[in-house]
């Protein structure tokens, strides 16, 4: 036992994969018994019970297969720097932020406005009101409803 376990720990899985061979190999005669147990039986329930346990090796030996198949070609790990799990909505911005194509011109100072060529200077007047427009009026007690309703 000791030196099965001192060649796992140094990476030699034949033994282990020897071990697997044989129960698949098992656990396939044990299907093909069973199943052929169960299409002899002249009672349904003996018939059912050879066909269940018979279906239980199948998909033990299936099992067994896949375990083999991982041992000999084990699948790539990933190492995620994040797991992002949420019940509901997320947003993650955790990407690098993109590089700038030119620089930025910073904040241009604000220029007063001037009376150039071609400009017009805001005189900060308001203009009349006009016909379509009438200055707010309060509303009549003639246009006030006789009850109130609510």
């Amino acid at each position: 036992m000791d030196q099965q376990a001192a060649k796992i720990a140094a990476g030699d899985m034949t033994a282990v994969e020897s071990m697997l061979i044989h129960q698949a190999n098992t656990l396939d005669m044990m299907f093909n018994r069973l199943a052929y147990q169960a299409t002899q039986s002249e009672y349904l329930n003996e018939r059912d019970a050879h066909l269940r346990h018979a279906l239980r090796a199948q998909a033990q030996c299936r099992a067994t297969l896949e375990t083999l198949a991982e041992i000999k070609n084990p699948r790539p790990v990933a190492f995620v720097k994040q797991a992002n799990i949420a019940a509901g909505p997320q947003q993650v911005n955790n990407s690098v932020p993109p590089s700038c194509a030119r620089e930025s011109a910073g904040n241009p100072p604000n220029e007063l406005l001037e009376l150039k060529d071609g400009e017009r200077l805001d005189t900060g007047t308001t203009g009349a009101a006009g016909r379509g427009d009438p200055p707010l009026e309060t509303v009549a007690e003639v246009h006030r409803p006789r009850h109130a309703k609510g």
